[in-house]
This record gives structure tokens, C-alpha cells and sequence, in this order.
């Protein structure tokens, strides 16, 4: 049953807030969080103020969720049939309502960064032109989805790094290329994988994704490359000290575990999906804190409170399903 304009939630309201935030996909948050994190790690300099990287990283680890539900906006069709419990598929809220919340959370986070550092702007604004276009790519090239979503997460790592520069510092050094790739290669992954919990809704509303055209067995076998690329990236890239090393082997043994479960699932839906899915977000993060560790091994405590928080939100997310 469709809701009258006069029937949505209130963009004011706590309902609409409560709606939303199930939008922006908490238990995700720690994804562009982590990846923003390793770049400011990776740029900041030996007496850089500590304030201006916690500054940085708020809109970093909002700004996947203010992403997520612009999104959401563009994809109900589907999201009806294989997200049912969204409060957009539910029509509680508006989808003008949500377009408003979004574009304003991506602007201020937009603006935070524009004061920190211009070129960090300047990429943000081509992350929300490419967040704004990526379902159009998903449902019609599907070849392309995956890396499309991946390009856009790539960016967060290079607008960390120079947050943590002087503004006249325009240069991203060639040796940190190899970190960028990882989160580029470990996300295009998650991508692919997840798609696999949607094969049947994306049918239905002709979305021709990468598992709807080519099945399970063949996208679980692309996803084993993305993984092997990541994984070789890492373990050469990386000088790994303690804590780093025990990040880094956490997430390679989630990874290689989550794809060896999607082989042999016997249910290929959403059922089959969750594992291979949850490993590899689990292990993009992982991947990332242990980049985080080799550049600033004094971020420990960051380390373990953020992954622990992580592991918190992704428990209580509504739909068990879902990722």
C-alpha cells in the first residue's frame, strides 16, 4: 500500500531519522571509515595535529552512509523485491526526503574538506557525481558494476592523504599507489559477492548484474582473482610490524575462508550469500586497519575499538540477510 505524500515520516522527525539511519547502513560505515583512516595514516607527518585527522574522519566515516541512501533513492524497484524492510521499499519516507538528507550530509562533509584541504573537495565532488550514476551502471553494464562502486571507494584513501598534507601539496607519491589498489581490488569483491544475495530481485527488475548474466559459480570465480590481486597487493606492499601483521592475517584467512564457503554453498541465494559476504567486508577492514597499523603502529587502540564497534553494528543490523 502506497503512502500519500501527507502519510511519509516527517524529514524532522525522529521516526524519519530512525527510518534513515537504517539507510545509511550503520555496520557500513566502517568501510569508508577505514579506508579514509589508512589514507590520513598514510599522509600524516611526524607532528601533524592530531585534531585535524579526527576532524577528517568524520565525514569519511558518514560519508559511505549518506552515499548508501542516495543510492537507495535510485534502485526501489529491486529494492522492494530483495529489501523489503527498507523504510523506502515500506514508503514510510519520502524519496524526495531522503534526496534532501543525503545531498546536505554529502555537501557539509563536502564543505569539511574543502576547508582542510581543496583537491580532497574537488575528489569528494567527483565521488558523489560517480555515487549519483552507479546504479544506472549496475542495472545495465554488468561488467562494469563492480568496478565502477570500486573507483569511487578508491578515492577515499587518495582525499585522506592529502587531508593529512599542507593545501599546497598536490602530489600522491607513486609509492602509495600499491595501498589504493588494495582498497580498490578488495572492494570491487564485496561488490561482486554481494550482488549474489540479489540474483532473484535483480531478475525480476532486469538489472543486469554480474551474477544475473554470467550465474554464482563464475561470479565466485572473478571474486577468487579480485581476491588473490588483493591479497598479493598487500602482503607485498606492506612492512608489517605486530599489529599489522596480526590485522593482515586476520583478513587474509577471513577472505580466503569467505570465498571457499561461497564454492560450496549448497543454497545459492541470499541464504548462501551472507557468509562469503560478511568475509569480505570483514576483511576489507581488516586489510585496511592493518595499512593503518604499518603507517601509524601507535593507532592500536583505534584499531581494536573500531573493528570491535564494527563487529557491534554489523551483529545488530536488521535483516540478517542484508549486508
Amino acid at each position: 500500500m502506497k503512502h500519500s505524500s501527507n502519510k511519509y515520516y516527517p524529514i524532522f522527525s525522529r521516526l524519519f531519522c530512525n527510518a534513515y539511519f537504517i539507510h545509511m547502513r550503520p555496520y557500513l560505515l566502517f568501510v569508508s571509515g577505514a579506508a579514509g583512516a589508512m589514507g590520513i595514516a598514510m599522509g600524516k607527518a611526524v607532528g601533524a595535529p592530531e585534531w585535524k585527522c579526527w576532524l577528517a574522519f568524520a565525514p569519511f566515516f558518514l560519508g559511505y552512509g549518506f552515499g548508501q541512501a542516495l543510492t537507495d533513492c535510485f534502485q526501489t524497484d529491486t529494492d522492494k523485491l530483495s529489501a523489503p524492510y527498507r523504510p523506502l521499499s515500506q514508503e514510510i519516507i519520502s524519496i524526495k526526503s531522503v534526496l534532501i538528507v543525503s545531498i546536505s550530509g554529502l555537501l557539509a562533509s563536502g564543505l569539511i574538506l574543502l576547508w582542510l584541504h581543496p583537491l580532497s573537495f574537488a575528489l569528494s565532488i567527483v565521488a558523489v557525481l560517480g555515487l549519483a550514476t552507479y546504479s544506472f551502471v549496475k542495472k545495465h553494464f554488468w561488467f562494469g558494476g563492480p568496478f565502477y562502486n570500486a573507483w569511487i571507494v578508491m578515492l577515499l584513501p587518495v582525499m585522506g592523504y592529502f587531508i593529512a598534507q599542507p593545501k599546497d601539496e598536490w602530489h600522491f607519491p607513486i609509492d602509495n599507489y600499491g595501498y589504493i589498489f588494495i582498497t580498490f581490488f578488495s572492494y570491487a569483491n564485496f561488490v561482486l559477492i554481494g550482488y549474489l544475495k540479489d540474483i532473484e530481485a535483480d531478475q525480476a527488475t532486469n538489472y543486469k548484474t554480474f551474477p544475473v548474466v554470467l550465474g554464482w559459480n563464475r561470479t565466485v570465480f572473478t571474486g577468487d582473482i579480485f581476491a588473490l590481486v588483493t591479497l598479493l597487493l598487500f602482503w607485498q606492499q606492506t612492512e608489517l610490524n605486530v599489529w599489522s601483521l596480526a590485522f593482515g592475517l586476520a583478513g587474509s584467512m577471513v577472505i580466503v575462508t569467505g570465498q571457499v564457503i561461497a564454492h560450496q554453498a549448497r543454497e545459492k541465494n541470499e541464504r548462501g550469500a551472507m557468509v562469503p559476504i560478511a568475509s569480505t567486508v570483514r576483511g576489507f577492514i581488516l586489510l585496511h586497519l592493518a595499512v593503518i597499523l604499518h603507517f601509524q603502529p601507535d593507532w592500536f587502540w583505534f584499531a581494536l575499538i573500531f573493528y570491535s564497534l564494527f563487529e557491534w553494528a554489523l551483529y545488530r543490523r536488521p535483516s540478517k540477510y542484508q549486508i
